[in-house]
Order: C-alpha cells, then sequence, then structure tokens
C-alpha cells in the first residue's frame, strides 16, 4: 500500500500536466497519480495517460473529481493537488510532517512576475494558520480512511475546499506544515491584483452569508460558465485560493 496518493483534477491542462506529473514521480516515486478529467478538448487526457498511475473520466467539477479520484486511491494519504501546483519537498518529508495527523496542508507560494504576489501568499497563509481552512492552491492532505469516513468533498460547484476544512478541523485539527507548494499566480496577473482580492474576499463573505455555492459559482464564471475554452477550463480548477 503506497503511504501517498495524489489526485490531480484536470480540465484542458495539457500545457503544464507533463511537467507536474513528471516532478511528482522524481519526488514522490512511491506515490500513486491519479488524474481525473472532466472533459478536456485539449491533449490532457493523452498525457495522463502517458505519464500517470490511474486515468478517471468524469463530469466536471472538482469536487466531483477528487471525489472519483479519491474513491479510486489506496494511499494512506490522499493529497489534492492543482494541476499547476508543485511541491517543493519530497516523499519522506510530507511523510515526516504527517505523520500522526488526519489532515493538513501545506504553505502556498505564488509563481509570477508581480511582487505582490508574496504579500498575498503570506496572508492566505497566516489566515488558514489562524483559521484552520485552507484553500485547494494548499494541497490538502487528509487520511484517506477520514477522507472517506466524513463523506468527502460536499457536491458543490465552488468553496468545496472551504466546506470540507470547517467539517474536519471539528473532528481533528490540522497540520499546518512548514512545507511549501508553488502554484501559479496566473489569476491574479490576469485580472488584477486588487480586482481579484476584492473578488475572492466577497466570494468568501457571501458563502459564509450563506449564499448558495450555485449562485457564487454563476456569479464567478458568469453565463458562460467554465470548461468554455482552455482559459475557463484552467480557472475551473484554480478558483482555489479564495
Amino acid at each position: 500500500m503506497p503511504g501517498l496518493s495524489f489526485v490531480i483534477p484536470t480540465l484542458n491542462e495539457g500545457a503544464g500536466l507533463t511537467a507536474l506529473l513528471a516532478d511528482l514521480k522524481e519526488k514522490f516515486p512511491g506515490a500513486e497519480r491519479i488524474v481525473v478529467d472532466g472533459g478536456s478538448t485539449d491533449d490532457t487526457v493523452a498525457c495522463a495517460l502517458r505519464d500517470a498511475d490511474t486515468v478517471l473520466l468524469g463530469a466536471a467539477g472538482r469536487a466531483r473529481q477528487m471525489n472519483l479520484g479519491a474513491s479510486a486511491a489506496a494511499g494512506t494519504y490522499v493529497c489534492f493537488l492543482h494541476a499547476d501546483t508543485f511541491p517543493a519537498f519530497d516523499e519522506a518529508a510530507l511523510l515526516r510532517a504527517m505523520d500522526g495527523a488526519r489532515w493538513g496542508f501545506c504553505r502556498v507560494r505564488l509563481r509570477g512576475s508581480l511582487r505582490s504576489l508574496r504579500v498575498i501568499a503570506a496572508f492566505m497563509n497566516q489566515r488558514s494558520r489562524l483559521s484552520h481552512i485552507a484553500t485547494g492552491d494548499q494541497m490538502l492532505i487528509v487520511e484517506r480512511a477520514f477522507f472517506r469516513a466524513e463523506g468527502g468533498f460536499a457536491d458543490i460547484p465552488l468553496m468545496e475546499d472551504v466546506e470540507i476544512c470547517k467539517r474536519l478541523r471539528h473532528r481533528a485539527p490540522p497540520r499546518a506544515l512548514s512545507l511549501a507548494v508553488s502554484t501559479s499566480g496566473r489569476r491574479w496577473e490576469s485580472r488584477g491584483v486588487v480586482s481579484t482580492v476584492v473578488l475572492m474576499w466577497s466570494l468568501r463573505l457571501a458563502y459564509w452569508m450563506r449564499v448558495s455555492p450555485e449562485r457564487l459559482w454563476r456569479y464567478y464564471y458568469g453565463d458562460g460558465g467554465a470548461g468554455a475554452d482552455g482559459e475557463a477550463g484552467a480557472a475551473a480548477t484554480k478558483a482555489g485560493g479564495r
């Protein structure tokens, strides 16, 4: 039985998936690499078939894709990883850090040319440590048996990472790891830092005020929805960081 299973939900992520899977194979040679595709129209599936251990096809939606991947996982811990996020550590370091923990998450670093990305990442890391609520950008790591006992991710189109953290923190304290993952800052660079921060906090506030995830999804993606093109498809797996 492997110690770790990586579950990677994808939608039009062919441009970077090969590099991620190669990186995981090098740093985590004993781990499973499970890719769950939600209907890509590029070469994502071909890349996954070449380099992943398991490739699953399912309906688009991060929560559904990650639940499907977790159902096929055999590792003691399941690591939910975005397709543009790279762990800056190896298998031994993660297993040592998680030893005895039911669930946890990493620190995040944002890749990009904007200096403000470091400040944003620092606030994200501090917020998650204080609130015990992490985002998908931070690679959630959950003991497989614990994840299944708690019912996995809620079947909602947005805020699935926040929702599961709220449930899990009441059952067991998370381990806020000092280990870091590096994720793309493309959302902030393309939309603008101020507008993106305002949008993300508006979504969190609305969710706290019990606005439905379905309504938030429509607000975030607009009438066109996610997956209409490569950029929207990538965003569908990147709305974490909220």
